[in-house]
């Protein structure tokens, strides 16, 4: 796999294991903050699963940590295009109002460790986690509410994820966003049985 699998221990996020680390920034200080005061609370609250990566030679350190939550795409008040898009690879007697799907709320890589391709190897192991025989539910898509910016949209789609409504407009009015408010996020998703 790459850094990760070679150098890394993959671990729940605890708080004993915050306490335990060194500060864990990605430079961005939403981020920042959720995994270091949020995310824990999250868990408690049964929102959201967050993990992290840690060196193998010195526990201390978060390479990158991750948050997972239970999803679903609901196909109903999709746009009949996208519909067909999200399910052209299910077949008809297969077709749901609403596909099963796994949220990455939050992902970050430490400021030391970016640029060095970390964010995507972190990406294939959650694609591959959601397939392994032991995943305890059925998760036929990943989906993400990407920074509406290039830098976040274009790691995405380099990644394999596709946006789920085909412009702005179109996904403010499917949640009910005035047209001249900013869309601050977009909702992105993989199709995990690419994989198979």
């Amino acid at each position: 796999m790459g850094f990760l699998q070679d150098n890394c221990s993959v671990f729940s996020l605890t708080e004993e294991m915050l306490m335990q680390s060194k500060p864990f920034s990605c430079g961005d200080k939403d981020l920042d903050d959720f995994f270091l005061n949020d995310a824990v609370k999250y868990e408690l609250q049964l929102l959201g699963k967050s993990y992290a990566f840690r060196l193998k030679s010195d526990n201390s350190v978060i390479v990158c940590a991750f948050t997972l939550s239970n999803s679903s795409i609901d196909s109903r008040n999709l746009p009949n295009n996208r519909r067909r898009k999200l399910t052209e690879n299910i077949p008809h007697e297969k077709s749901l109002s609403s596909y099963p799907a796994t949220l990455i709320g939050r992902l970050g890589v430490a400021r030391d460790f970016s640029g060095k391709g970390i964010g995507s190897e972190l990406m294939e192991f959650i694609m591959h986690w959601m397939l392994e025989p032991s995943y305890k539910t059925a998760c036929r898509y990943l989906t993400v509410d990407a920074y509406n910016n290039e830098p976040a949209l274009k790691f995405y789609e380099a990644n394999g994820f596709k946006t789920l409504f085909s412009s702005d407009k179109q996904e403010k009015d499917h949640i009910g966003l005035p047209h001249e408010k900013e869309l601050k996020t977009k909702i992105m998703y993989f199709d995990l049985i690419l994989l198979r």
